[in-house]
């Protein structure tokens, strides 16, 4: 009777995993068609549904094994069989650590933590993945010396069969073979074996469709990404071609919404990306293609194979602390752990549930580049010998109702963990001239991208943003964070007496959602450089015009589109003699 209480208790799970997979492909396959027909909105939508899909398909599961099975009866040892059962059952299975990954949900949701962290369920993997894609492989290779770069280009094109017109296919060919032939080259002679290899899928996310490759060069690795869009009246054009590993990894930036490929071998096309994307960890690739719990079940190992590997203490993040959040981070560790306070000091308004709204909402939105992605784990246990004395204090003054201290470990019953910045207002203090200018116009630009976005930050103060390695000003404070079509914008009224001119209160009604362009510098840009470079590089964030305009332009459904690349890098902009003039010139920025 046990044994077959195992076998029908793991096959549920699995078959919960496979019903989710199934609905995952299915929304994803669909991207090809929404990008096709310009059903924008189709796939804002798309997007949402698809990240809620994991928590539904998990619940269903919880619910069917309450249901079917008396759970009681599964002691530690015949719940250990269960996961050695499953494990068969993955015996060639094409997402074998996502299934494992879903178990773990399963299986916590269950029991809660009482069993967190142990044999029960897959701490370490228990599949080998390598290798999983030979059957089924995640790239194609094309090979320009047969019959050269542009016929080549034109193969990778055409293998996607996009069923929209192109506007003009052979001057995006002739651009595209112009300007990755130098890649090719090679002083050696004769020539080395040189080849493409392109994933056999494209990557959407909002109005473009990437094709990502390398070129192998003997034994050097070139990649490349190749943005498609649409104009306006649906034809097709190559916008630019990518080969700096930098802006690569900008453009799978945890910054970014999630993309849409369709993969039955994740696995494969991880191992794929991580070639190109040296710099970023698997965990990272994994959330970027949309896998974002397969993501954090490997940045959860990763964390507990560097706690093995290091002595350092977790400290107070630097920064000027917050009032709604406590932050801590791990120095030898790049990222931040945050945790909602128990209690929030006037004039915060905000409660426990409208601050935990406020994350899901950005993770749900495009996050243009600018907005960091969270982590959002339960009941995470850290050795308590880890925790530096003033970080322990800390915490049990500000979250005492959200931890416990059991069996030599702090648990925290609910966490948001962020990569770690460089907060905003300290690189501005220690920036020299050139430092200073850069992070200004980083900082406006990102304001513009987010309101384009339909998202207003609330409070922007300096202390609120953080700069990433690669320069880029992002912000990282949400719990004032709301849509900006839900704000008023105003004008500051005229002062009508020399009392009123002069009074250090405001003379006229402001109301909660009321924000006033015009004082924008007076509250955010208190550092007299910052105030001079900020009037000069964004002038337009004064103007209270410019932000009803971008109002106006989102109620009408008119959307100021972010691409993840410089606007000189489009070949529109590179070369206007062969376009003319586009039909609708977005100004975005990567800085």
């Amino acid at each position: 009777m046990s044994a077959d209480l195992v076998r029908e208790v793991a096959a549920s799970i699995l078959h919960g995993f496979n019903r989710h997979y199934t609905r995952f492909e299915k929304i994803t396959r669909a991207a090809k068609k929404r990008f096709e027909s310009a059903d924008w909105e189709g796939e804002v939508n798309a997007r949402k549904k698809r990240i809620e899909f994991y928590d539904k398909r998990v619940n269903e599961s919880v619910e069917y094994i309450k249901t079917r099975f008396d759970i009681e009866r599964l002691d530690k040892s015949l719940w250990q069989d269960v996961k050695r059962q499953y494990l068969w059952l993955l015996y060639e299975h094409k997402q074998p650590e996502l299934a494992e990954s879903f178990y773990n949900s399963v299986f916590c949701r269950l029991f809660d933590r009482q069993y967190f962290n142990n044999r029960h369920i897959f701490v370490k993997p228990g599949s080998a993945i390598e290798f999983l894609d030979m059957e089924d492989p995640a790239y194609t290779s094309y090979y320009p010396d047969e019959c050269g770069l542009e016929r080549t280009f034109h193969k990778i094109l055409d293998s996607y069969r996009l069923k929209c017109k192109w506007q003009d296919l052979d001057r995006d060919l002739r651009l595209l073979t112009d300007n990755f032939q130098p890649y090719l080259e090679t002083d050696i002679q004769p020539s080395p074996h040189r080849q493409l290899q392109v994933v056999s899928s494209l990557f959407f996310r909002n109005k473009a469709a990437y094709i990502v490759g390398r070129a192998l060069i003997g034994h050097d690795r070139q990649p490349f990404v190749i943005p498609l869009l649409l104009t306006d009246t649906r034809e097709l054009f190559v916008d630019t071609i990518i080969t700096d590993h930098g802006d690569i990894a900008v453009i799978f930036s945890f910054t970014r919404a999630y993309f849409m490929v369709n993969t039955r071998v994740p696995a494969g096309l991880v191992s794929f990306l991580h070639k190109i994307l040296p710099t970023r960890s698997r965990a990272d690739i994994y959330t970027s293609i949309g896998f974002q719990k397969q993501g954090k079940t490997l940045f959860y190992r990763e964390f507990l194979y560097h706690l093995e590997h290091s002595n350092d203490k977790l400290v107070i993040a630097p920064g000027i602390k917050g009032m709604v959040m406590s932050v801590f981070t791990l120095p030898s560790y790049p990222f931040v752990f945050k945790v909602i306070k128990d209690h929030f000091p006037p004039p915060k308004e905000v409660d426990r549930a409208t601050v935990k709204q406020k994350y899901q909402l950005v993770k749900m939105h495009d996050r243009v580049g600018r907005m960091a992605d969270t982590l959002e784990f339960s009941h995470v246990a850290f050795p308590v010998d880890r925790f530096s004395d003033e970080l322990l204090a800390e915490l049990q003054e500000t979250i005492p109702l959200n931890m416990a201290i059991e069996d030599g470990f702090v648990i925290i019953r609910h966490l948001y963990i962020e990569r770690r910045m460089v907060p905003f207002n300290i690189y501005i203090e220690n920036g020299n001239d050139e430092m200073i200018e850069h992070g200004v116009k980083s900082y406006g630009n990102a304001i513009k991208e987010m309101i384009a976005a339909n998202i207003f930050p609330g409070d922007m103060l300096l202390k609120n943003f953080g700069v990433t390695r690669y320069g880029r000003v992002i912000f990282y404070d949400y719990d004032e964070i709301c849509h900006i079509t839900d704000i008023r914008v105003r004008s500051v009224p005229k002062a009508r007496s020399e009392e009123e001119e002069l009074s250090a209160e405001p003379w006229y009604h402001i109301d909660k959602n009321d924000f006033f362009p015009e004082q924008f510098e007076q509250f955010v840009m208190n550092h007299p450089k910052v105030r001079e470079k900020f009037r000069a590089l964004h002038p337009e964030l004064l103007d209270p015009g410019y932000w009803k305009k971008i109002q106006h332009d989102i109620f009408n459904k008119t959307r100021h589109d972010v691409f993840p690349y410089k606007q000189e890098q489009r070949f529109w902009f590179r070369y206007p003699e062969k376009y003319g003039k586009p039909e609708n010139p977005i100004q975005n920025s990567t800085t």
